[in-house]
């Protein structure tokens, strides 16, 4: 396999680690410590600038403080004296960099903010026997400790952007608690692309060496850097220098050293954001709400709009209503005529309370409503960590704070209005009236007939009032015209009672539809976006962790 092939390989299975990274800080907002997420945005920026830039060149930083002669070792390893040294604090004050092959490396420098005079080209390396070294781009920061504010925040910068960094200490300084705790405590995960040179050691005899490289080392893995790399070198005569230029050269050809970097931040940033996290940081969380709780829900929501007593509300008042339309007005008004019970018992006009109660539409109990959805919530967020439940929580109770008002808007619109009355009605009733006349008129008929005809009181003004013999027929026509009076207002209860409740059962069909489509808009999409999101969340986290 060629390196080439290789570094695609790498590249292609950070890009989707990166991918995932971005997911989770888009969907980690608010359930993660914001400052994680900043970090791994600012990681996803430098990362993906950095892809952008020249892969065929690798930047390595020589880092230190004042005095540990990182500036002349810059100079060895170029040939050139490009940058200044000598005992003023700070020695180097801006960052120099040496490039092996210009070619494609400009954006990359702009992108570094390095000065265009500090850029210095070995177009000759190649005669001097330097080609191992092509594509490097070596840069001498500012020193970590310097006292200009400037200064130390472009060391900083420039150690966080470079591919590999080279820390360079000096035997007297190189146990200095202000280095590990600012900078090589946070190496954890970064051997592959740090190495930590001792410096100067053409002061040191060679059993002082062996002691403070071994030191250095105890030191290093007492910190967390279980493997590190260490050369000892010496500016000033030239000890160690081929071996270090071989360990760059190393990374320069391999082309690995930006992707390694990259990875080795990106591990630091999931270790950090793991260790954020719950224990169980992985749960099992479905991303639909369940049949029965769907279902539990629909029928918590039915039961706080009353959907039941309005069903029978709705039929009673429909079935009482009918009465005064399609009953036989003589039965009902013999009804009125006789003592009502309930008035006996001072219960109310009950009749009256009822269409009260329909002509004011669906109210939903807001404290039922709210025991509903919180039943939900408490269901779908078991064994959630409490940031997701939070979040949960908190997408349910913004979307469904105006559910109890969207129930009875909704349901009450629904509502028959208790004032309409079907046109079959009226015609029943004209033709109920049509008979009372017809009665009304035999009565006056067998009057004229027993007036004139069998008491003999006065000559009948007609034939057919002084003649005896109608009577019978008019009997027969009278009680004909009762019965079918009494028949036909019963058979129109009878049919009104079935269609009213089937009627009942169509409403109360359709407003269950309704609140249940109403809890899906409301309470059961917004619990299933955020559980999506925890799962979208801990899948990207599996990904990024690979």
């Amino acid at each position: 396999m060629t390196p080439g092939t290789t570094t695609a390989s790498a590249q292609f299975g950070l890009g989707a680690r990166l991918a995932a990274l971005a997911r989770i800080v888009e969907l980690g907002a608010g359930r993660v410590d914001p400052e994680i997420l900043d970090e791994a945005g600012r990681l996803l920026m430098r990362a993906g600038d950095r892809l952008r830039l020249s892969s065929e060149h690798t930047v390595v930083a020589l880092a230190g403080g004042t005095g540990s002669g990182k500036s002349s070792l810059f100079n060895r390893i170029s040939g050139l004296e490009l940058s200044p040294t000598g005992v003023r604090r700070p020695t180097t004050a801006r960052t120099h960099a040496c490039v092996w092959g210009l070619e494609g490396a400009a954006p990359l420098l702009d992108w570094l903010q390095i000065q265009w005079r500090h850029r210095f080209a070995r177009a000759s390396a190649l005669d001097r026997g330097e080609s191992r070294l092509h594509g490097l781009i070596l840069l001498d920061l500012p020193d970590h400790d310097s006292i200009r504010a400037l200064n130390d925040s472009e060391a900083e910068r420039l150690i966080k952007a470079a591919d590999l960094v080279i820390w360079v200490l000096d035997p007297q300084k190189y146990a200095d608690a202000s280095i590990h705790r600012r900078y090589l405590s946070q190496l954890v995960g970064h051997e592959a692309t740090t190495v930590f040179v001792l410096n100067q050691v053409d002061k040191l005899s060679p059993e002082e060496l062996v002691e403070c490289v071994g030191d250095l080392a105890d030191l290093l893995k007492r910190e967390g850097v279980e493997h590190p790399r260490l050369v000892s070198t010496s500016a000033l005569t030239g000890r160690g220098i081929d071996g270090l230029k071989g360990v760059i050269a190393e990374a320069v050809s391999q082309r690995r050293a930006a992707v390694q970097r990259i990875e080795a931040d990106l591990d630091h940033v999931v270790a950090e954001l793991v260790r954020s996290l719950p224990a169980h940081e992985n749960p099992a969380t479905p991303t639909t709400v369940d049949p029965a709780r769907r279902e539990a829900l629909t029928r918590a929501l039915c039961d706080a709009v009353g959907l039941t007593a309005v069903g029978e509300a709705m039929e009673n008042v429909q079935i009482a209503r009918a009465e005064e339309w399609v009953g036989w007005p003589y039965a009902r008004w013999a009804e009125r005529l006789r003592p009502d019970p309930l008035h006996n018992l001072r219960l109310g006009d009950l009749r009256g309370e009822i269409g009260d109660l329909v002509r004011s539409g669906v109210t939903a109990q807001p404290a039922e409503v709210a025991t509903a959805v919180q039943g939900l919530v408490d269901g779908v967020t078991a064994g959630l960590p409490d940031p997701w439940a939070d979040g949960v929580r908190d997408a349910v109770r913004q979307a469904s704070a105006a559910l109890p008002q969207r129930l009875s808007e909704e349901l009450s619109r629904m509502a028959p209005r208790p004032d309409e009355v079907p046109g079959w009605w009226k015609a029943v009733k004209l033709g109920q009236y049509a008979l009372v006349g017809l009665l009304l008129a035999g009565i006056l008929w067998t009057m004229a007939i027993l007036v004139y005809g069998v008491l003999d009181v006065a000559d009948a003004p007609g034939a057919l009032l002084d003649d005896p013999g109608v009577l019978p027929w008019l009997a027969l026509v009278m009680a004909s015209v009762l019965g079918l009076g009494a028949f036909a207002a019963s058979a129109c209860r009878n049919f009104i009672r079935r269609s009213a409740a089937a009627e009942r059962e169509r409403l109360e069909r359709e407003m269950r539809k309704r609140v249940e489509a109403i809890a899906e808009e409301m309470v059961i999409g917004p619990a299933e976006r955020e559980l999506q999101r925890c799962n979208e969340f801990f899948g990207a986290l599996s990904v990024v962790r690979r």
